[in-house]
């Protein structure tokens, strides 16, 4: 395992601006950080790039803080602004290699493939650091996503080599099977931001790896 493979390994923590209202972005990632998350992706759909852009800037901070990368959703630009350690592109972002020219060499670059291993697969020849699939079970941020069967990620854990991330749905206790068949990272929103307690729930996760 290099030292990128290391990086991206264990409790992936997706933010989602909905999912803890009564608690502040920046405190709620830091628990998620206490509590065991080894990589936070910043991810806001809104209108507002005035508040994407305070709001990156103060969880660049914390992730600085505690030596954790923070990947940002979708905005090659944002990333690029903030000094960010890379970007999550979907199918609709910008193509891989024009985000790679754009965000630099060193930049860590995941891409959403869904249920396709031919994606993650085009994903892995274009440069993609890792591959997320999913999601695999029903989940409240994306209804209406692409179900994943489990079965994907025993075949994707032989066919690449790159990092593999599972979202959708997932908690500390379905997220067994998804390590077992070859998920090197789970990628959590609402099943950590959602929570009463973040850092133990944060927690709960981060022994799913140990």
């Amino acid at each position: 395992m290099n030292i990128r493979s290391r990086l991206l390994h264990g409790l992936y923590a997706v933010t989602d601006s909905g999912a803890a209202p009564a608690t502040p972005l920046t405190e709620a990632v830091g628990a998620a950080i206490r509590g065991g998350a080894r990589l936070v992706q910043y991810r806001d759909k809104s209108g507002d790039a005035a508040r994407r852009l305070r709001e990156a800037q103060a969880l660049l901070a914390v992730c600085r803080e505690h030596e954790v990368p923070l990947i940002i959703n979708d905005e090659v630009d944002l990333a690029v602004e903030i000094g960010a350690d890379g970007v999550h592109l979907g199918r609709e972002d910008a193509p891989l290699d024009e985000a790679r020219v754009r965000a630099g060499p060193r930049a860590i670059l995941g891409v959403s493939c869904y249920d396709s291993l031919e994606r993650a697969l085009a994903a892995e020849r274009a440069g993609a650091d890792y591959v997320a699939f999913g999601s695999f079970f029903a989940s409240p941020s994306k209804p209406q996503a692409v179900r994943a069967p489990l079965e994907l990620l025993r075949t994707a854990r032989q066919r690449l080599n790159v990092p593999l991330c599972a979202i959708g749905g997932i908690t500390p206790d379905n997220g067994a099977a998804l390590v077992a068949a070859g998920a090197d990272m789970l990628a959590v929103i609402r099943g950590l931001f959602a929570q009463a307690d973040i850092e133990a729930t944060a927690r709960k996760y981060a022994r799913l790896f140990q």
